[in-house]
């Protein structure tokens, strides 16, 4: 299971003494800690901890974008460092083009037609591409599937 390789990838970081990788772990530990407090006597399942990395990663790349415009290189390269660490937990992401392919046949497995119907295909789209792809990877191949 994810959760046990982070146990174990943490003890292997912190006998190497590397920093990056041990502070990055410990912070996915703490939210999958949290999400357990937060469901209760449900312990998290494999989809759960997927998600939280999912989320993870999207909050450092949200931070590069971010530390890269207000011209702090120092600090986008630790959110850079921190987002390797993240991805190698997470499934090999599809190309564009997988992800044209996979919206094109959603679309007509739903039978969208227009714009209108994009929510649907948006629904469908990220529920079978969920760890797979980033949503607005996701979200462009729709807009052009759908002629926006």
């Amino acid at each position: 299971m994810l959760k046990d390789r982070l146990s174990q990838d943490l003890k292997d970081a912190m006998r190497a003494k590397d920093l990056v990788r041990r502070d990055t772990i410990r912070m996915v530990q703490a939210a999958i800690t949290e999400k357990e407090k937060a469901a209760g006597a449900q312990p998290v399942t494999e989809e759960d901890v997927l998600g939280i990395l999912t989320k993870q990663a999207k909050q450092r790349r949200d931070a590069i974008a971010q530390y890269t415009s207000a011209d702090r290189p120092d600090l986008a390269d630790q959110e850079a460092n921190e987002l390797a660490v993240i991805e190698s937990y997470l499934p090999t992401q599809l190309t564009d083009d997988e992800i044209r392919e996979a919206v094109q046949a959603i679309v007509e497995r739903v039978g969208a037609s227009s714009m209108q119907d994009m929510g649907r295909v948006m629904g469908a789209a990220m529920g079978e591409l969920k760890g797979k792809a980033d949503g607005s990877r996701v979200q462009v191949a729709v807009r052009t599937a759908l002629g926006a």
